[in-house]
């Protein structure tokens, strides 16, 4: 069984410093194969991302400006300090909460000493990391006849479909509650339920994507779409969430709406007053245009018992 897994910023900075990765590789292309003896037998697709890279630096220097305010502020503290000094104990401690706080103590040295607190910026520290801004490596064993370097991309970013599953199971959507079992076979039926739960709400979503705001062009797009750049919504699913309304003209919903709107379809059971011990007739009251196409999707008309 092959598998695909992606290298973390260490290995990936090694892969810099040893010359088996350029940033010139993605002057003109997004994604570049690459080989490495630390990585016999794999394939390495060294990926660039300029929109995560701005991201990335946007973030950083965020952080390096919060955590420089902090240690500015302990500095004018201890300065003030000047008849009972603070101590390189209580220094320590406060710097240590900043520092904390903001997790940007690689880009930092500082110096402590009773009375005494002086820092300054790791800059060689910041620009390594910045050249890795934008960048990650996808690894596979998969030989390129049975998965091309873009598919290979593509079944990584597929993880997130994995973990939208998690979040509808324990979200709004299926509100699984936590279920404690002690033998083995409960815990295979637990999973079971929840797996058999999904699988039917996203055959109601791939059914309904005409009257929802997913895009209905999505799985098409996975396919054929560039594997780095960033996805981008297809024309009628931009048009959907500007116009809020489908090409039938109907308002566009989201699951759960759709779903409480279809609740308010009832079966009612009738009986005449002046019999009212009597057997009675049962109606279904009539769809509205909206549950009617939801129905008609779901290959369920009125008229046939349902």
């Amino acid at each position: 069984m092959g598998w695909i897994s992606v290298l973390r910023s260490g290995s990936i900075r090694e892969l810099l410093e040893q010359g088996y990765l350029q940033r010139s590789l993605f002057d003109r292309q997004n994604m570049a194969e690459i080989r490495s003896p630390e990585f016999p037998g794999e394939r390495l697709m060294a990926c660039y991302n300029p929109l995560l890279a701005d991201q990335r630096r946007r973030k950083r220097e965020e952080l390096l400006a919060a955590t420089q305010t902090k240690l500015a502020a302990i500095a004018a503290e201890v300065a003030r300090r000047k008849r009972k000094l603070l101590s390189k104990d209580q220094i320590g401690v406060k710097l240590g909460r900043a520092i904390d706080r903001y997790k940007m103590a690689k880009h930092f040295e500082w110096t402590i000493e009773d009375g005494s607190f002086r820092w300054h910026r790791r800059e060689e520290s910041i620009r390594a990391e910045a050249e890795l801004d934008g960048i990650y490596v996808i690894r596979t064993s998969e030989p390129k006849d049975r998965l091309s370097a873009e598919d290979a991309v593509r079944g990584y970013k597929s993880l997130a479909q994995v973990e939208r599953v998690f979040r509808c199971m324990k979200g709004t959507d299926l509100r699984v509650r936590p279920i404690y079992h002690h033998t083995e076979d409960h815990v295979r039926a637990h999973i079971f339920l929840c797996l058999l739960a999904y699988y039917v709400e996203w055959h109601l979503r791939t059914a309904w994507s005409p009257l929802l705001f997913q895009d209905e062009d999505l799985p098409q797009a996975r396919q054929t779409r560039d594997a780095v750049a960033p996805a981008q919504s297809s024309a009628k699913a931009r048009a959907k969430k500007n116009d809020r309304q489908t090409a039938d003209g109907l308002p566009v919903q989201s699951f759960d709406s759709l779903l409480t709107h279809l609740a308010s379809r009832t079966r009612n059971l009738c009986r005449l007053s002046s019999q009212p011990s009597g057997a009675g007739l049962t109606q279904i009251t009539e769809p509205t245009p909206l549950q009617a196409r939801a129905m008609e999707l779901l290959e369920l008309y009125p008229g046939q018992g349902n």
